[in-house]
């Protein structure tokens, strides 16, 4: 099969990974040899708004694709540096450290508001651009549900629901679940 990329390159927190981002990536291993899931914010503290690890994202992640599709899935890691050039310059040496030197880069993504003005951080790499898609989901009001105690099953692909149910079980959803609790009443006062 030919594809019209080497590599297409999705960019996002996946916190938690949820039905429209899955569809993005199907539409990208459709068109591309591989795909670059760079993640970001994968600093190792948690936190409300980071819930989940690199590495479990990635877990979570590659829990919803057939073996076949996994292989062509890669990922680097992108810490937050809050600063635009230095954020800009980090993906592009992440993603130039796993590709090979003449690869045809794309980058997909929805420009959904004005949090998306990163994808324009790129303009190298041509731009496959997606209508919204599953809906318009956010993972915002996911998480908040899921804090309390609540998996939104039909926004949700059945790999990131076996890992959610699994991460409940952990004193860290606990931990964080208290967090949340605190904070959503101090936002209510």
């Amino acid at each position: 099969m030919k594809y019209k990329f080497d590599y297409l390159v999705f960019i996002g927190r996946f916190q938690p990974f949820h039905l429209a981002h899955m569809q993005t990536i199907q539409i990208a291993l459709e068109q591309s040899q591989h795909v670059i899931l760079a993640l970001g914010s994968a600093q190792l503290q948690r936190n409300i708004k980071n819930p989940f690890l690199a590495t479990e994202r990635e877990e979570m992640i590659l829990a919803n694709f057939s073996e076949a599709d996994q292989k062509r899935i890669k990922f680097v890691q992108v810490i937050d540096v809050y600063n635009d050039e230095k954020w800009q310059k980090l993906v592009k040496s992440l993603v130039a450290d796993t590709v090979e030197p003449d690869a045809k880069i794309g980058l997909i993504g929805h420009f959904k508001d004005d949090s998306s003005y990163y994808l324009k951080f790129f303009p190298e790499w041509k731009m496959v651009e997606l209508d919204s898609l599953a809906g318009a989901l956010s993972a915002t009001p996911m998480r908040e549900a899921y804090y309390r105690g609540e998996i939104q099953h039909d926004k949700f692909p059945a790999g990131t629901i076996k890992f959610l149910q699994k991460f409940q079980e952990t004193d860290i959803y606990q931990q964080l679940r208290d967090k949340f609790s605190m904070h959503d009443k101090s936002n209510l006062s």
